[in-house]
């Protein structure tokens, strides 16, 4: 499964040069991730309510140039992999001239309230661009 969203880079999130400083980019891959998430059918919301939470096992960064305010940034998220526990995630960050600008990827591990790992939804199973192991009822994506 592969998605892209926009996002306009403002200036709170830029250092004195006008660059887009580096951490944020990390937020930009969670924001990709949420909505590749949307376009499925969910939300972490709809996850969350019902006991599996995503966090953040790994993390690798690579900048190739940068990026700066008011730049109109296109990520393309990919899920590369999934298990019966985590997901693996590829994110290309690109300027507005189609320049490769960053990119990265997540491990995600699915966890309960307590932070114990625990088996996906069924939903990443049941979707065929994301096969992944489950062993709870399926959610429902929102009506």
């Amino acid at each position: 499964m592969t998605g892209e969203c926009q996002i306009r880079v403002r200036y709170a999130e830029t250092d004195r040069m006008g660059l887009l400083h580096h951490a944020n980019y990390l937020v930009y891959f969670e924001q990709a991730r949420t909505e590749l998430l949307r376009q499925m059918g969910l939300t972490y919301r709809d996850l969350e309510d019902q006991g599996f939470y995503l966090v953040v096992a790994k993390l690798e960064v690579r900048y190739k140039r940068p990026a700066h305010y008011d730049d109109v940034l296109t990520i393309r998220t990919t899920v590369t992999r999934s298990s019966p526990v985590r997901l693996e995630h590829k994110y290309e960050v690109f300027g507005p001239d189609g320049q490769l600008c960053c990119e990265g990827n997540t491990t995600l591990a699915c966890v309960d309230g307590e932070g114990k790992i625990q088996p996906m939804p069924e939903f990443f199973s049941a979707n065929p661009d994301q096969p992944s192991g489950g062993a709870r009822p399926p959610l429902a994506p929102p009506a």
